[in-house]
């Protein structure tokens, strides 16, 4: 900048965090345990996804993949509407087919939806309020599996 100081001169860049947390999950999630609140990233992005269920017309499918882009309050309930920037399903490559697009939209939103507000930790609370967090969640079929 000219004539100024820049305002993050002396900040470390690996002493930053990133703009948006990332995060991947296979879903569906085996049953376990959910009555400990989230206290890391790590924690959370599993309880943010163990509502996700293979939704009806697409499970006998090799692979689905789609990911969500939110924010959580200090409390864990979702902020406005999650928001899909990524969404790969069997038919992605056929022109005016988006009928398993919005299957899988509706489906991973309404996960979302079931699964908050997450409980978490009043510091992991504090520490993602707001911020952006995406995740990604994918789903292999019988036939990804080899059935």
């Amino acid at each position: 900048m000219a004539g100024g100081a820049d305002a993050f001169d002396g900040i470390e860049p690996w002493r930053t965090l990133p703009q948006t947390l990332r995060g991947t999950q296979h879903v569906p999630l085996p049953a376990g345990d959910t009555a400990a609140p989230a206290d890391t990233l790590k924690a959370l992005y599993p309880a943010l996804a163990a509502c996700w269920k293979a939704p009806e017309g697409l499970s006998r499918f090799e692979r689905v993949e789609i990911t969500a882009r939110l924010s959580l309050r200090r409390d864990g309930s979702v902020i406005g509407m999650p928001q899909i920037t990524f969404a790969k399903t069997p038919f992605a490559n056929t022109p005016g087919d988006t009928r398993a697009r919005d299957i899988l939209i509706r489906a991973t939103r309404d996960a979302i939806a079931r699964c908050t507000p997450v409980r978490v930790t009043p510091a992991l609370g504090g520490a993602i309020a707001g911020r952006p967090l995406a995740l990604r969640f994918i789903y292999d079929g019988p036939r990804g599996q080899g059935i």
